[in-house]
């Protein structure tokens, strides 16, 4: 069973800029998917961005432009890089890992 753990939410001014990390452990033999979803109050979780074993990175329109996705494979850790962050980025960021999803880290941008 894989284990995720977020990190580096938290509050930011619109057009700054916030890194989310996120680490993976347990029954790991390797991971082929890792991404980040998004659910903000009253909202579905949506897509933010996905990226493969092999770094193919996918993004929602949303994300296009502002949001970077990376991995460092042999560290079983995923990464977003957010950008020209606006208050309707906030929402709850959940990193997801071939199945198994992380309790969350929130952020939040003020205008």
């Amino acid at each position: 069973q894989v284990q995720l753990v977020e990190s580096g939410g938290g509050l930011v001014q619109a057009g700054g800029s916030l890194r989310l990390s996120c680490a993976a452990s347990g029954s790991i033999f390797s991971i082929n998917d890792m991404g980040w979803y998004r659910q903000a109050p009253g909202n579905q979780r949506e897509l933010v961005a996905t990226i493969t074993w092999l770094g193919i990175a996918k993004y929602a329109d949303s994300a296009e432009g502002r949001f970077s996705i990376s991995r460092v494979n042999a560290k079983n850790t995923v990464y977003l890089e957010m950008n020209s962050l606006k208050p309707e980025d906030t929402a709850v960021y959940y990193c997801y890992a071939d199945g198994a999803w992380g309790k969350g880290t929130l952020v939040t941008v003020s205008s």
